[in-house]
């Protein structure tokens, strides 16, 4: 099989400027997810797709074995839907079995986490065509309208008792270059849900997202397991 992981990096960033190469006890952010991707040994190739010349200089340096895509001019931005660019990745390289798309803002998920992933898809494959990650909610959810949508307000089920929702967490998606095409997007016709740990499902857009994922990761590399 061959598995190609794809991340992509903007320079600019609205909420926390520069976050993807900010300092994240003491490498730049973008360093985890890339260390943790060239350890997955299910993985045969890392393609960065950016716009920020810190990012590919450092890359250069550090991750010399890592394919760095430049992003068109065209598709840099905020507003630019992240199937554009998917697609624009998978037109310009060598075509793979499936592909694997991350962020940088994702430092804590582990290793592990992807290959258990990625076995399960193999295993459901055809009957899924793509795989999402998520996380498991069980609390009291409400629309604008004041209408409950997972609970019923007169039976007051504790918690842990509510029927899960899920939330997509970003971190993790799997796909093949046909399901892509087919859909114009990473989740395809019949997507698989993968629930994976919340305290690896951190993501990072806001500042208290930062400081949150920098106690996180200190705290699993001084005591592992421990959450």
């Amino acid at each position: 099989m061959n598995l190609k992981a794809i991340v992509p990096m903007r320079h600019m960033s609205e909420r926390i400027p520069g976050k993807n190469y900010r300092d994240f006890r003491g490498k730049p952010l973008f360093h985890y997810i890339l260390q943790t991707l060239r350890e997955t040994p299910i993985i045969q190739q890392i393609i960065v797709d950016t716009d920020s010349p810190v990012i590919r200089e450092d890359i250069e340096i550090n991750f010399p074995e890592i394919q760095v895509l430049n992003r068109p001019e065209h598709l840099s931005g905020d507003r630019v839907p992240m199937n554009d660019i998917l697609l624009q990745v998978i037109d310009s390289v060598q075509t793979a079995d499936f592909y694997l798309q991350t962020h940088a803002t994702n430092p804590l998920i582990s290793k592990d986490t992807i290959v258990k992933a990625m076995s399960a898809f193999q295993d459901y494959f055809p009957l899924y065509d793509s795989l999402f990650s998520v996380t498991r909610l069980q609390t009291r959810l409400w629309d604008s309208l004041t209408r409950a949508i997972n609970h019923n307000p007169h039976i007051l089920l504790r918690t842990q008792d509510l029927p899960p929702v899920y939330e997509e967490n970003s971190c993790l998606y799997i796909f093949s270059r046909e399901s892509l095409l087919a859909n114009h997007n990473r989740l395809g016709s019949r997507p698989m849900m993968w629930e994976i740990p919340v305290f690896e499902a951190w993501d990072i857009d806001e500042e208290i997202d930062f400081r949150i994922a920098e106690f996180l990761h200190q705290d699993l590399n001084k005591n592992p397991g421990n959450l």
